[in-house]
């Protein structure tokens, strides 16, 4: 069973544009659960201008579900996330200011780096995935790392489905494979939406999981978040 993760860090941005609590960022993540969703992901960035550290604080007291922190490992990220202990992080190369993460690890370059990282999590007993662009070497090199699995970064799926998505899924399909025959778990996450999720998971159903935020909280905005996961929900099914 393929796990749907909400990413509600655009709900946070919404929030903070008018400062207070509305949305509840809180609140929507516990409805997010009551959906039927399976998890909940948040990506606190160091400027804070969505997910805040208290966020993550608030939040992991309350869920029920898995709760998944992804961000890049500074010191700070690192502190917070063991402090937390959330069920998976999820470690992405992004820059302090980057505006969405776009790109995959660099696994073979950044092994010794990833490998220290890595430990640390996996002394704490929390689940680490790295997101990476899908390519079997970095999945390789990934598993060098002591990585529990692997987020593949789905945007090049997304941006090449509606021409020809045989061909977009292809490179995805062969390093979802060797994952498997590795022993590798497996996720995915960016852009995955209504239109192409459910092509995605009918060619890779042993994905563990699926991170999805802009295009969920989105549909949400027409749909209505109940009925927004529960089509999300049957994508996956």
């Amino acid at each position: 069973m393929t796990k749907l993760s909400v990413n509600i860090n655009k709900v946070a941005t919404l929030r903070n544009a008018r400062g207070g609590n509305n949305p509840d960022v809180l609140q929507v993540a516990l409805d997010c659960e009551r959906y039927g969703a399976q998890g909940i992901t948040v990506h606190p960035r160091p400027d804070e201008r969505h997910i805040r550290r208290s966020d993550v604080l608030a939040l992991k007291p309350r869920l029920t579900t898995e709760f998944n922190i992804e961000g890049y490992p500074s010191p700070e990220f690192c502190d917070l996330v063991l402090s937390v202990r959330p069920a998976q992080v999820t470690l992405v190369p992004d820059k302090p200011g980057q505006l969405t993460s776009n790109a995959g690890w660099d696994t073979r370059s950044h092994l010794d780096f990833l490998q220290q990282t890595v430990g640390r999590f996996n002394e704490a007993g929390i689940r680490t995935s790295l997101f990476i662009a899908p390519e079997p070497e970095m999945a390789e090199y990934a598993l060098k790392a002591g990585a529990d699995r692997v987020e593949l970064y789905t945007e090049p799926y997304a941006s090449g489905y509606a021409a020809d998505r045989a061909k977009a899924i292809a490179p995805f399909i062969e390093t979802a494979r060797y994952c498997r025959e590795w022993g590798l778990g497996l996720n995915a996450g960016h852009d995955l939406s209504l239109d192409n999720l459910a092509y995605y998971h009918r060619c890779i159903p042993w994905t563990d999981e699926v991170s999805i935020g802009h295009a969920l909280i989105s549909d949400a905005l027409y749909l209505g978040l109940k009925q927004t996961i529960a089509l999300y929900l049957k994508c996956l099914e």
